[in-house]
């Protein structure tokens, strides 16, 4: 088992959500497939890569839609590397994401936290 191929996050809309991944991220979209029950396979991963991709869920019941934005209950959940944290960071803000603090410089790298469009936290990351 090389590696983890897709990580699910549960989202309230499946447009909303790609026009935060791949605009505000600038994530590019791998695959959406309509499967026919009126549910989507969208999957999205950081631009130019070949690694872990997210399978982006629409809600379907009550109890799913209560976890979107709460999946890793607060604690940021996901971690997006950079190798350009300056420009990434600049680039994000000026897309309309809420970062929860401005940019730490630690003895792992440069880091930030930040919200997606459902309150998910993330860390924009750019390791030592």
């Amino acid at each position: 088992m090389p590696h983890i191929a897709l990580v699910t996050l549960v989202v309230r809309d499946y447009d909303e959500a790609l026009s935060f991944y791949t605009g505000a991220l600038g994530f590019e979209l791998v695959e959406d497939t309509d499967r026919g029950d009126g549910s989507r396979w969208v999957v999205v991963r950081p631009r130019g890569t070949e690694g872990t991709g997210l399978l982006l869920a629409r809600a379907k019941d009550e109890a799913q839609a209560a976890s979107v934005g709460a999946q890793t209950g607060g604690r940021v959940g996901f971690f997006l590397h950079t190798e350009d944290f300056a420009g990434d960071h600049a680039r994000m803000t000026a897309a309309g994401v809420r970062f929860l603090e401005e940019p730490r410089h630690e003895p792992y790298g440069s880091v930030a936290v930040f919200e997606d469009l459902y309150g998910n936290r993330w860390d924009l990351l750019q390791p030592a």
